[in-house]
């Protein structure tokens, strides 16, 4: 992807000011960001920081007629022909659990959309899902999508599941309905991924991001809750895996997305403790990043900048800090850019956006709308053209 113009030149002005890369604490509330040292940015508000995708498009993809929109947390770019991959969640505007959702409502979830029209491609999923939450899309073509919650009878969720582009299921991991915290058990799995030589890694633990107390978090733990990465290969045998419900580093308190850079580290959306942990294949910690807020999901292009969405801050999850869509380089900690969230009644001073998000190769970015952002959005995807366009 080229960059537009001007966000280029204020990176290269950031590298002018900018700190050094890895930072054991986080980083004080204002960074600089321009070429000019005495003008400051507020990663918090995002108050400084240009915009490089002012015109949002609404409702831009394209339902089956008949079918209303549900929530959705999750999106992928296809890598061989740049369109769009997501899902719905059969007319579900909640998160997941009992009531409406893809068990009852057995529609089919996954789409890909063209980039341009918005036209559905392919559509498919029907029968085999309660609540999809985690969608990668493989160099293979291959669709991985993640289930996190459970039905009502213990026959489905709580799994990741591999579909041909076409539709085919090809595997299923974890045990059907029943959640756990064993090598062949998930308990909310919320993101899959799959790296260069084909070794499977899930996000697994929803659960920890609202514990906000050690009495909480030892009482999560002994309970069985989960908030780790578990690693498997090629044909779904279990290797290893690394985490706990915590703030260390190394623990999560809801491990909520996670992206591959081009050195093949493993970046990994701490949802709840406000930043994104970057690691090695092997699950050794490396560093981290502040910048970013309350992030729900994260996407890193080919010219190594990361976009991560911040689909949560409020004045309870955490005060001050603005939704929206924040853009920085892969080497520091700090930002270029921000997409800010639309203003709402139903999140004051804070904002609303959605928690997924993918960039095209022109520099579009498409934002999947969450539980808390879909009545405002009005329709599961968003797209923001990119300047110029």
């Amino acid at each position: 992807m080229s960059l537009p113009r001007f966000l280029m030149s204020v990176l290269a002005g950031a590298a002018l000011v900018a700190g050094c890369a890895s930072q054991p604490d986080p980083p004080a509330a204002t960074v600089s960001a321009t070429s000019d040292p005495a003008t400051a940015v507020n990663p918090v508000t995002g108050e400084g920081l240009p915009n490089p995708n002012p015109t949002r498009i609404g409702n831009w993809a394209t339902l089956p007629e008949g079918r209303d929109w549900g929530s959705t947390a999750g999106l992928d770019i296809d890598p061989t022909d740049g369109h769009v991959w997501g899902y719905e969640r059969c007319a579900s505007g909640s998160a997941g659990g009992l009531g409406v959702n893809c068990d009852s409502n057995p529609v089919d979830p996954i789409f890909k959309f063209d980039r341009g029209t918005g036209e559905i491609l392919a559509n498919f999923g029907a029968g085999i899902f309660v609540t999809p939450h985690g969608i990668y899309v493989h160099d293979d073509g291959n669709v991985w999508v993640t289930d996190f919650a459970g039905n009502e009878d213990g026959t489905k969720g709580h799994q990741v599941h591999k579909f041909s582009p076409g539709g085919e299921l090809l595997m299923s991991l974890g045990t059907a309905g029943q959640p756990g915290n064993g090598p062949d058990h998930f308990n909310q799995p919320n993101d899959v991924i799959v790296a260069p030589d084909g070794t499977i890694f899930v996000a697994d633990g929803h659960t920890g991001q609202n514990l906000t107390t050690d009495a909480q978090m030892d009482e999560a733990r002994a309970a069985g809750l989960t908030g780790r990465i578990v690693k498997y290969s090629p044909e779904g045998e279990y290797l290893l895996e690394w985490g706990e419900i915590g703030t260390d580093h190394g623990q999560f308190r809801t491990p909520h997305a996670m992206e591959f850079d081009a050195q093949g580290r493993l970046w990994v959306a701490d949802r709840g403790n406000h930043r994104l942990e970057i690691f090695d294949q092997a699950g050794n910690y490396l560093e981290s990043r502040y910048q970013y807020g309350r992030i729900s999901d994260l996407f890193i292009t080919d010219d190594a900048m990361v976009y991560a969405i911040d689909s949560e801050s409020n004045r309870l999850r955490h005060i001050n800090w603005r939704n929206g869509v924040r853009i920085g380089p892969v080497d520091r900690d700090m930002l270029v850019g921000f997409i800010p969230p639309w203003d709402s009644d139903s999140r004051p001073y804070h904002g609303v956006t959605g928690e997924g998000v993918g960039v095209d190769a022109d520099g579009n970015v498409y934002v999947a709308e969450g539980p808390a952002s879909l009545s405002d959005a009005g329709a599961a995807f968003t797209k923001y053209e990119v300047a110029g366009q």
